[in-house]
């Protein structure tokens, strides 16, 4: 396939989880691809995943300076036009609420909601018309799960984010929509710090939610993000695809 042949492409978070499977399928959809990750570890392993021709750079998701710095690198390496950009980077952490303090929220919200925000502004001047954006949220943003305050919060801005800059964007030539996936097996349940017993009974809990009975695949949100990202999708502005396995229907 190439439905992305020729366009210079973006994915935040890109080095493991939904971030690394969307970065493979857009190499053989045939695009040009840069990936952010969080760490040297990661950028590392993500070059050699990917291979010498993806451009794979390490940025802090929360940070506005690497936000700037970031567009400045994409500028110079794709000649100053980006055609798609896919905002995946991201943090879920999950607290009651009396366990919540002003750092951990400053955290989840720097990385999900303000960090995006910066980073579609600093590349407005190369964002190409048309182009793509895709944001990643949440099925927690539509739903009330015990713990997931502060994550959801920040999704459910996001979602918001995709409505408004739609609006303000379209006149250029810039789409933005998003896509809101539910439990998906990726490295994500691994980072947030539970013991392994508590990570199970919470696994349980949440697949008993899923009328599809499984968790879903990097790869069924990868799809959907090709989709966004290609010109398949230029009358799409604005739309939230949930993908989610009927989890929000209950």
């Amino acid at each position: 396939m190439t439905r992305l042949a020729g366009k210079n492409t973006l994915i935040t978070g890109g080095t493991s989880g939904i971030g690394l499977e969307t970065a493979r399928q857009f190499i053989a959809e045939g695009a040009r691809v840069a990936v952010t990750g969080s760490s040297a570890e990661s950028v590392a392993r993500a070059r050699a995943e990917l291979g010498p021709d993806a451009l794979v750079l390490q940025a802090d998701a929360g940070s506005v300076a690497d936000q700037q710095r970031l567009a400045r690198e994409l500028s110079e390496a794709f000649g100053g036009r980006l055609d798609a950009v896919f905002i995946n980077a991201g943090v879920a952490e999950f607290r009651p609420l009396e366990q919540w303090d002003e750092a951990a929220v400053d955290r989840t919200l720097a990385t999900n909601l303000k960090g995006p925000l910066f980073l579609v502004q600093a590349l407005l001047p190369i964002l190409a018309n048309p182009a793509s954006i895709v944001l990643n949220t949440s099925i927690n943003a539509h739903i009330g799960m015990p713990n997931s305050s502060v994550y959801a919060a920040s999704k459910a801005g996001l979602i918001s984010l995709a409505r408004t800059l739609s609006g303000e964007l379209i006149g250029r030539g810039i789409r933005v929509n998003a896509v809101s996936p539910g439990p998906i097996s990726t490295p994500l349940y691994g980072k947030l710090g539970l013991p392994a017993a508590e990570l199970e009974k919470m696994a349980g809990a949440i697949l008993a939610q899923i009328p599809a009975g499984r968790f879903g695949e990097p790869s069924e949100v990868a799809k959907a993000v090709v989709f966004l990202a290609s010109d398949e999708s230029r009358f799409t502005v604005g739309a939230e695809l949930i993908i989610d396995g009927g989890m929000a229907t209950l």
